[in-house]
Protein backbone atom coordinates (compact mmCIF):
# COMPACT_ATOMS: atom_id res chain seq x y z
CA UNK A 1 0.00 0.00 0.00
CA UNK A 2 1.52 3.43 -0.55
CA UNK A 3 1.41 3.92 3.01
CA UNK A 4 4.46 4.99 5.68
CA UNK A 5 4.90 4.64 9.27
CA UNK A 6 5.97 7.86 11.14
CA UNK A 7 8.23 6.31 14.34
CA UNK A 8 7.88 8.10 17.91
CA UNK A 9 10.46 6.52 20.27
CA UNK A 10 11.74 8.08 23.86
CA UNK A 11 15.31 8.65 23.32
CA UNK A 12 15.77 8.28 27.58
CA UNK A 13 13.79 5.54 29.63
CA UNK A 14 12.59 8.46 31.43
CA UNK A 15 10.81 10.38 28.35
CA UNK A 16 7.13 9.51 27.91
CA UNK A 17 6.28 9.04 23.55
CA UNK A 18 2.65 8.15 24.39
CA UNK A 19 2.34 11.12 26.19
CA UNK A 20 3.42 12.94 23.60
CA UNK A 21 0.98 11.91 20.82
CA UNK A 22 -1.65 11.59 23.33
CA UNK A 23 -1.63 15.35 23.78
CA UNK A 24 -1.81 15.97 20.01
CA UNK A 25 -4.08 13.89 18.34
CA UNK A 26 -8.27 13.21 18.62
CA UNK A 27 -8.07 9.47 19.98
CA UNK A 28 -7.12 7.55 22.61
CA UNK A 29 -3.70 6.17 21.94
CA UNK A 30 -2.84 4.81 25.57
CA UNK A 31 -2.61 1.58 25.96
CA UNK A 32 -3.54 0.24 22.21
CA UNK A 33 -3.37 -4.13 22.08
CA UNK A 34 -0.59 -5.11 20.35
CA UNK A 35 -1.60 -5.93 17.02
CA UNK A 36 -4.01 -3.37 16.66
CA UNK A 37 -4.56 0.12 15.99
CA UNK A 38 -6.65 3.10 15.92
CA UNK A 39 -7.99 5.31 14.16
CA UNK A 40 -7.18 9.70 14.67
CA UNK A 41 -6.69 12.48 13.03
CA UNK A 42 -3.96 15.41 13.92
CA UNK A 43 -5.76 18.59 13.12
CA UNK A 44 -5.01 22.50 13.07
CA UNK A 45 -6.11 24.78 15.95
CA UNK A 46 -9.48 25.42 14.53
CA UNK A 47 -10.08 21.70 14.47
CA UNK A 48 -9.91 20.99 10.98
CA UNK A 49 -8.14 18.06 9.19
CA UNK A 50 -4.50 18.08 8.04
CA UNK A 51 -3.76 14.27 9.16
CA UNK A 52 -6.00 11.61 9.24
CA UNK A 53 -4.11 8.68 11.10
CA UNK A 54 -3.45 5.11 12.30
CA UNK A 55 -1.46 4.30 14.82
CA UNK A 56 -0.26 1.34 16.46
CA UNK A 57 1.85 0.35 19.39
CA UNK A 58 5.50 0.07 19.36
CA UNK A 59 7.58 -1.56 21.78
CA UNK A 60 11.28 0.10 22.07
CA UNK A 61 14.40 -0.35 24.30
CA UNK A 62 13.62 2.78 26.45
CA UNK A 63 9.83 1.85 26.54
CA UNK A 64 6.56 2.25 24.68
CA UNK A 65 6.22 4.22 21.72
CA UNK A 66 3.97 4.54 18.51
CA UNK A 67 3.95 4.31 14.64
CA UNK A 68 1.52 6.39 12.57
CA UNK A 69 1.30 5.28 9.90
CA UNK A 70 -0.01 7.36 6.66
CA UNK A 71 -0.13 8.08 3.28
CA UNK A 72 3.20 7.96 2.49
CA UNK A 73 3.50 10.97 0.08
CA UNK A 74 2.86 12.93 3.94
CA UNK A 75 5.20 11.06 5.83
CA UNK A 76 7.78 13.87 5.59
CA UNK A 77 5.75 16.91 6.37
CA UNK A 78 4.15 14.43 9.50
CA UNK A 79 7.54 14.21 10.99
CA UNK A 80 8.01 18.12 10.21
CA UNK A 81 5.30 19.01 11.85
CA UNK A 82 5.81 16.59 15.25
CA UNK A 83 9.35 17.49 15.43
CA UNK A 84 7.42 21.55 15.94
CA UNK A 85 6.04 20.04 18.66
CA UNK A 86 8.65 18.19 20.08
CA UNK A 87 10.63 21.50 21.80
CA UNK A 88 13.30 19.65 24.29
CA UNK A 89 11.77 16.27 24.78
CA UNK A 90 13.97 13.50 23.87
CA UNK A 91 12.06 11.78 21.49
CA UNK A 92 12.97 10.23 17.94
CA UNK A 93 10.47 11.34 15.64
CA UNK A 94 11.72 9.68 11.79
CA UNK A 95 9.88 7.57 8.84
CA UNK A 96 10.33 3.82 9.96
CA UNK A 97 12.06 1.94 6.93
CA UNK A 98 11.61 -1.41 8.60
CA UNK A 99 7.71 -2.25 8.90
CA UNK A 100 5.48 -1.92 6.04
CA UNK A 101 1.30 -1.79 6.38
CA UNK A 102 -0.63 -4.62 4.69
CA UNK A 103 -4.09 -4.77 3.84
CA UNK A 104 -6.88 -7.48 2.62
CA UNK A 105 -10.03 -7.61 2.23
CA UNK A 106 -12.41 -9.93 4.05
CA UNK A 107 -13.58 -13.03 2.57
CA UNK A 108 -16.96 -13.45 3.55
CA UNK A 109 -19.61 -12.59 5.90
CA UNK A 110 -18.17 -14.22 9.19
CA UNK A 111 -14.75 -13.04 8.19
CA UNK A 112 -15.90 -9.26 7.99
CA UNK A 113 -17.58 -9.02 10.92
CA UNK A 114 -13.89 -9.76 12.42
CA UNK A 115 -12.18 -7.26 10.54
CA UNK A 116 -9.22 -4.95 12.06
CA UNK A 117 -9.99 -1.91 10.33
CA UNK A 118 -11.08 0.21 13.46
CA UNK A 119 -13.34 2.14 11.43
CA UNK A 120 -15.28 -0.56 10.40
CA UNK A 121 -14.91 -4.12 10.43
CA UNK A 122 -16.41 -4.20 7.02
CA UNK A 123 -13.35 -2.76 5.72
CA UNK A 124 -11.12 -5.40 6.15
CA UNK A 125 -7.61 -6.55 7.98
CA UNK A 126 -4.98 -4.17 8.56
CA UNK A 127 -1.56 -5.65 9.80
CA UNK A 128 2.20 -4.31 10.00
CA UNK A 129 4.89 -6.49 8.00
CA UNK A 130 8.33 -6.19 8.28
CA UNK A 131 9.06 -6.89 4.52
CA UNK A 132 7.01 -4.73 1.74
CA UNK A 133 3.96 -6.24 0.77
CA UNK A 134 4.06 -8.84 -2.29
CA UNK A 135 1.34 -8.53 -5.08
CA UNK A 136 0.45 -5.66 -7.58
CA UNK A 137 -3.08 -3.61 -7.11
CA UNK A 138 -3.99 -3.25 -3.43
CA UNK A 139 -4.30 0.02 -3.39
CA UNK A 140 -6.88 0.12 -6.71
CA UNK A 141 -8.64 -2.57 -4.67
CA UNK A 142 -8.53 -0.73 -1.43
CA UNK A 143 -9.51 2.30 -3.26
CA UNK A 144 -12.20 0.87 -4.37
CA UNK A 145 -13.73 -1.39 -1.30
CA UNK A 146 -13.10 1.82 0.88
CA UNK A 147 -15.40 4.10 -1.20
CA UNK A 148 -17.66 1.05 -1.81
CA UNK A 149 -18.70 1.61 1.88
CA UNK A 150 -18.28 5.69 1.94
CA UNK A 151 -15.80 6.09 3.68
CA UNK A 152 -13.40 9.18 2.93
CA UNK A 153 -9.70 9.23 3.71
CA UNK A 154 -6.65 10.58 3.07
CA UNK A 155 -5.84 14.47 2.29
CA UNK A 156 -7.31 15.02 -0.96
CA UNK A 157 -10.30 13.59 0.65
CA UNK A 158 -10.25 14.98 3.89
CA UNK A 159 -8.19 17.87 4.27
CA UNK A 160 -9.03 21.58 5.35
CA UNK A 161 -12.18 19.89 6.56
CA UNK A 162 -13.50 20.22 9.92
CA UNK A 163 -13.01 16.48 11.59
CA UNK A 164 -16.39 16.01 12.62
CA UNK A 165 -17.33 16.76 9.24
CA UNK A 166 -15.37 13.79 7.80
CA UNK A 167 -17.41 11.55 9.26
CA UNK A 168 -15.24 10.82 12.29
CA UNK A 169 -16.90 9.95 15.12
CA UNK A 170 -19.16 7.77 13.35
CA UNK A 171 -15.60 6.33 12.12
CA UNK A 172 -14.31 5.78 15.94
CA UNK A 173 -11.87 8.64 15.13
CA UNK A 174 -12.30 10.85 18.42
CA UNK A 175 -12.52 10.39 21.79
CA UNK A 176 -14.74 12.94 24.25
CA UNK A 177 -13.37 11.83 27.38
CA UNK A 178 -9.62 11.70 27.10
CA UNK A 179 -7.54 15.17 27.56
CA UNK A 180 -6.65 17.65 25.27
CA UNK A 181 -5.38 18.18 21.85
CA UNK A 182 -4.93 20.06 18.99
CA UNK A 183 -7.99 21.44 17.61
CA UNK A 184 -9.97 19.88 20.71
CA UNK A 185 -11.79 23.03 21.52
CA UNK A 186 -13.99 23.44 18.39
CA UNK A 187 -14.52 19.66 17.89
CA UNK A 188 -15.86 19.17 21.35
CA UNK A 189 -18.41 21.93 20.94
CA UNK A 190 -19.53 20.95 17.95
CA UNK A 191 -20.16 17.48 19.00
CA UNK A 192 -22.15 19.24 22.73
CA UNK A 193 -23.55 21.46 20.36
CA UNK A 194 -25.08 18.61 18.15
CA UNK A 195 -23.61 20.90 15.00
CA UNK A 196 -22.38 19.19 12.19
CA UNK A 197 -23.78 20.58 9.26
CA UNK A 198 -22.10 19.49 6.24
CA UNK A 199 -20.50 16.10 5.70
CA UNK A 200 -18.33 14.41 3.42
CA UNK A 201 -20.30 11.83 1.37
CA UNK A 202 -18.90 9.37 -1.79
CA UNK A 203 -21.47 9.96 -4.27
CA UNK A 204 -21.95 8.41 -7.92
CA UNK A 205 -20.00 11.32 -10.23
CA UNK A 206 -23.57 11.97 -11.83
CA UNK A 207 -24.66 13.71 -8.89
CA UNK A 208 -21.50 15.21 -7.77
CA UNK A 209 -21.18 18.84 -7.39
CA UNK A 210 -18.43 20.72 -9.22
CA UNK A 211 -18.23 23.49 -6.49
CA UNK A 212 -18.06 20.92 -3.35
CA UNK A 213 -16.04 18.10 -5.05
CA UNK A 214 -12.88 17.13 -2.69
CA UNK A 215 -11.90 14.27 -5.07
CA UNK A 216 -13.13 12.41 -8.20
CA UNK A 217 -12.56 8.64 -9.16
CA UNK A 218 -13.75 8.93 -13.08
CA UNK A 219 -12.16 4.94 -13.63
CA UNK A 220 -14.87 3.75 -10.64
CA UNK A 221 -17.79 6.77 -11.71
CA UNK A 222 -17.73 8.29 -7.74
CA UNK A 223 -16.54 11.43 -6.22
CA UNK A 224 -15.79 12.64 -2.71
CA UNK A 225 -18.19 16.02 -2.26
CA UNK A 226 -18.57 17.96 1.06
CA UNK A 227 -21.86 18.78 1.19
CA UNK A 228 -24.53 20.29 3.86
CA UNK A 229 -26.50 18.16 5.26
CA UNK A 230 -29.68 19.43 3.35
CA UNK A 231 -28.02 18.90 0.15
CA UNK A 232 -27.13 15.43 0.17
CA UNK A 233 -29.12 12.97 -2.05
CA UNK A 234 -31.45 10.77 -0.22
CA UNK A 235 -29.89 7.56 0.30
CA UNK A 236 -26.47 8.57 -0.03
CA UNK A 237 -25.47 8.34 3.11
CA UNK A 238 -24.28 4.98 4.30
CA UNK A 239 -26.08 2.74 7.11
CA UNK A 240 -23.33 3.62 9.44
CA UNK A 241 -23.67 6.97 9.25
CA UNK A 242 -27.82 7.14 9.54
CA UNK A 243 -27.92 4.37 12.11
CA UNK A 244 -25.91 7.20 14.07
CA UNK A 245 -29.61 8.65 14.32
CA UNK A 246 -29.00 11.37 11.94
CA UNK A 247 -31.67 10.39 8.91
CA UNK A 248 -30.37 10.91 5.18
CA UNK A 249 -32.08 14.06 3.87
Amino acid sequence: MKRALVRIAPLDPAEDAVSFVQGLVTNDVAGIAPGRCIYAGLLTPQGKTLFDLFVWPLATPNGPGLLLDCEAALADELVTTLTRYRLRRKLEIAVEANAHVSWSAPAGEEEEAKGTDPRLPELGFRSLLHLPPVGEGVDAAYLAHRLAHGVPEGRAEMGDVLWLETNAGELHGVSFTKGCYVGQENTARMNWRAKINRRLVVLPLAFSRDDRRKAIYRDLELAVDHLRLEDIPRGSLPDWVTQSGEPAS
